[in-house]
């Protein structure tokens, strides 16, 4: 019985509210997959939704398995990983995978398995990681510029660097993570407002030489710089207007108490319709009272982040659960801002919702990280455990 109750262990919660948001992610997944069986074509709706509890079955997986490693050891694993990262992310840039028949700069092929794999998921909670630790690492010094250029801020650079050309949501999030977990972790001020600068500086002239050289960057450049355009101008074209319109005709037609579940009719004119635009659906079925209930949620999951980041006993375990936690939530925000036309078109998911794969894997895994650190403070040491000087990859963490 004790094993049984020991296979959860942390913030129970929070256990309970991600639990709830896989559960409740059948419905409109369900109920969207109908345009992707019978309007785009391929299956039914019943094997996209075994697909979609398939894919949540073994994210939890995942998140049990990583909330039972001891925080402290992400530390080695992080540096460790991230010259992995920076590979993989150079490989993705450079190979022009296509998946049908679109261009798909963020993906790489999964070699046996048929999956693809957004390697900017990874590289942003290996960053995050990997950033709390270095300010761990220097909490109590004073710090220098020259000290930190290279083993900071290069690493951060060439991650952002290598995924702004195909995904300048995910660049955008993790830059501003980055100085967020920079402020939250002391480090000087003057020196942080000059990085911010130079990274204006080189935004703008990257966005001018894509716009110079069109052909010398990837054609997912042209995509987002054109989406900012449009959308600061009020500008809505092609593809993009058409899905931003069925999605605000889907939200109005939701009204107060919703058209009922598996009644939406925008879901037949959406193409993402159970990825990038749920939201949309989940408001036409559900209603304003549905809509306000998820943001509602996320708010609460919000809200179990800061307390487990409050309630944590090292500087280390604040940083990284703001730094991997943080970024969900604005994932959350972003993509129902785009359903609700506040921001433009991002292709950000709904966490823990949204239809998806690998993406939703390393959410489920950014919450075992958090729950790792609830894990912490909810249960007291035991003097048989292995110390953190017994473990290799904490030696090694504390020791580069």
């Amino acid at each position: 019985m004790d094993k049984k109750q020991n296979i959860l262990k942390g913030d129970l919660v929070l256990w309970g509210i991600l639990a709830l948001l896989g559960i409740f992610s059948f419905v409109p997944v369900f109920s969207s997959s109908s345009n992707l069986a019978y309007v785009v074509g391929g299956g039914t709706p019943w094997q996209y939704l075994f697909k979609h509890m398939l894919i949540l079955i073994l994210g939890f997986l995942f998140m049990i398995g990583v909330h039972k490693v001891p925080y402290q050891y992400f530390k080695g694993i992080s540096i460790l990983a991230m010259p992995v990262i920076v590979l993989l992310l150079f490989y993705t840039a450079t190979q022009g995978t296509v998946i049908d028949g679109a261009n798909a700069s963020r993906w790489i092929r999964i070699p046996f398995v048929g999956l693809s794999f957004q390697t900017s998921t990874l590289a942003s909670v290996v960053l995050m990681v990997y950033v709390a630790r270095c300010l761990d690492k220097w909490k109590e010094e004073e710090l220098r510029f020259s000290e930190t250029l290279l083993p900071l801020w290069v690493p951060v650079g060439l991650v952002v660097l290598l995924i702004l050309p195909s995904n300048f949501s995910t660049a955008f999030i993790i830059t501003t993570m980055v100085f967020i977990l920079a402020f939250l972790g002391g480090y000087p001020i003057k020196y942080l407002l000059g990085m911010l600068g130079v990274a204006l500086v080189m935004f703008l002239l990257f966005v001018l030489t894509a716009k110079a050289f069109p052909d010398l960057l990837p054609n997912r450049v042209d995509t987002w710089v054109s989406r900012i355009e449009r959308f600061t101008e009020g500008q809505e074209l092609g593809q993009e207007s058409y899905q931003v319109e069925r999605a605000k005709i889907a939200i109005a037609s939701g009204g107060m108490a919703g058209l009922g579940i598996g009644k939406s009719v925008m879901k037949n004119f959406l193409p993402q319709s159970a990825s990038d635009f749920i939201y949309a659906i989940i408001v036409e079925e559900l209603g304003l009272m549905g809509g306000v209930a998820v943001i509602l949620v996320y708010l609460i999951v919000l809200f179990r982040i800061l307390i487990i980041a409050y309630r944590a006993k090292t500087v280390f375990g604040k940083l990284l659960v703001v730094g991997v936690g943080l970024p969900i939530i604005i994932q959350a925000f972003l993509n129902m801002g785009v359903a609700l036309s506040v921001f433009p078109v991002t292709g950000q998911t709904l966490p823990m919702i949204s239809s998806g794969g690998t993406a939703a894997w390393m959410t489920c895994i950014a919450f075992g990280i958090i729950l790792s650190v609830s894990v912490d403070y909810t249960e007291p040491p035991k003097e048989e455990e292995i110390t953190m000087s017994d473990n290799p990859l904490a030696v090694l963490s504390e020791t580069l």
